[in-house]
């Protein structure tokens, strides 16, 4: 569906992939045509291209604070999850079966564990508050003598809830568990170093910081033994087989240098201020309009609302209508007639879930973004309900002549 030529496009899906940064783009381009060696060959091209993917592996590593070995090359975050949670629990299954992981996971993560489930594996969810905030005495208590893996997500992708990393960290730490953090939502936008954090396996993706689709990592703490998913050529130390990605991964390090200025230069704040307004304007002009996720510890560029007995659907197609790109949830899901799990498990009832819009901010939105987000939002909103009311009515009075 095209927008109005009177509508500019206000992109507000940042959580689900962000544009290429032009300078991600330029820094990929010699290895899309010219550079086109294979990094494992020991010719000059093949030399240049071993070295590009060794300078973006150092910039990742800086980023969030670990040696660069430590830095695992894959095809996305997913693949980043997947290696974590199947690698860690094959490597260790001699020690034990169990894993410990959140209810409000991506399905990245959820996946992996119910395939492991299938496989002689038992898994505890750990259930969230309203907010969809883990209770850290909740970790604490599931650990068993067999715990081999705690996965639980930096920030939810959905609602925007920060989890309070450091302390499932340390108590991981405390009981020699590995402790792994999906991070795609955090990094670059908050600090993720993985000292702080406390985990020993870190998943990241690309395309989440203005980089390239296809390619993805995972921090591996150096100590901890991962089987790989793939068998192959024993690329990346044979944690990931298969010819590298040198054009992606080269795209991938730019832009997690580019991530760190913004960072460094408070770019997180000027979103907030700009999450604020968009917050206040749409309060103030829908009425009933509920915010899903903690209202302070989330992440500064997400606002989650759900209006009741609404299609989120619906919502986002008059959105696109007048420019305006947001989404219901998860992009990974989207489509999906069932009410978000993420939402389910913070005892949101269907008839609010299913009414769910997530603005996601970036860094080329601008208050003329938000100003039209407020401008249009809040008539769309009165039209659905006019509608739904009318249709009420003419439903009653075919009951009543039947």
């Amino acid at each position: 569906m095209t927008s109005p030529p009177n509508h500019p496009i206000s992109y507000l899906d940042h959580a689900a992939t962000t544009p290429i940064d032009p300078a991600v783009l330029q820094a990929m381009l010699p290895y899309l045509s010219k550079q086109y060696g294979n990094p494992s060959s020991i010719y000059q091209l093949g030399r240049a291209a071993r070295q590009a993917i060794e300078d973006s592996r150092e910039s990742i590593a800086s980023s969030i604070g670990c040696r660069p070995t430590e830095v695992v090359f894959t095809g996305s975050g997913t693949e980043a999850d997947n290696l974590a949670i199947k690698g860690m629990a094959w490597a260790r299954s001699e020690r034990g079966k169990h894993i410990i992981t959140s209810s409000i996971e991506h399905h990245a993560v959820l996946h992996a564990c119910q395939s492991l489930k299938k496989r002689g594996f038992e898994v505890t969810y750990l259930p969230v508050d309203q907010y969809g905030m883990v209770d850290v005495a909740s970790v604490h208590a599931a650990i068993r003598r067999d715990t081999i893996l705690i996965s639980v997500m930096h920030a939810n992708n959905e609602i925007g809830t920060l989890q309070p990393i450091e302390e499932i960290g340390a108590i991981a730490r405390e009981h020699d568990v590995p402790f792994h953090t999906d991070a795609v939502q955090t990094f670059g936008q908050i600090p993720t170093k993985v000292n702080d954090m406390g985990c020993s396996l870190m998943s990241l993706s690309a395309h989440k910081i203005y980089g390239p689709k296809g390619v993805g990592a995972l921090y591996v703490r150096r100590g901890c033994r991962l089987s790989p998913l793939l068998d192959g050529g024993g690329q990346e130390k044979n944690r990931r087989s298969g010819t590298e990605n040198v054009a992606g991964i080269v795209g991938f390090g730019t832009a997690a240098t580019l991530a760190c200025e913004r960072m460094n230069a408070n770019e997180a704040q000027r979103i907030l201020l700009l999450r604020t307004k968009l917050a206040q304007g749409l309060e103030a002009n829908i009425p009933d309009l509920r915010l899903n996720g903690h209202p302070e510890k989330r992440l500064p560029n997400n606002l989650n609302y759900s209006v009741r007995f609404l299609e989120g659907e619906a919502m986002l197609l008059g959105l696109d209508l007048r420019g305006i790109c947001a989404s219901s949830g998860s992009a990974c899901t989207s489509g999906s007639l069932e009410p978000s799990h993420v939402l389910a498990a913070t005892r949101v009832s269907r008839e609010w879930a299913r009414g769910t819009v997530r603005f996601s901010l970036g860094k080329d939105n601008t208050e003329a973004d938000i100003a039209s987000v407020v401008e249009v939002f809040p008539p769309i909103i009165s039209e659905l309900r006019s509608l739904q009311t009318r249709g009420r009515k003419r439903d009653d009075r075919e009951i009543v002549a039947w």
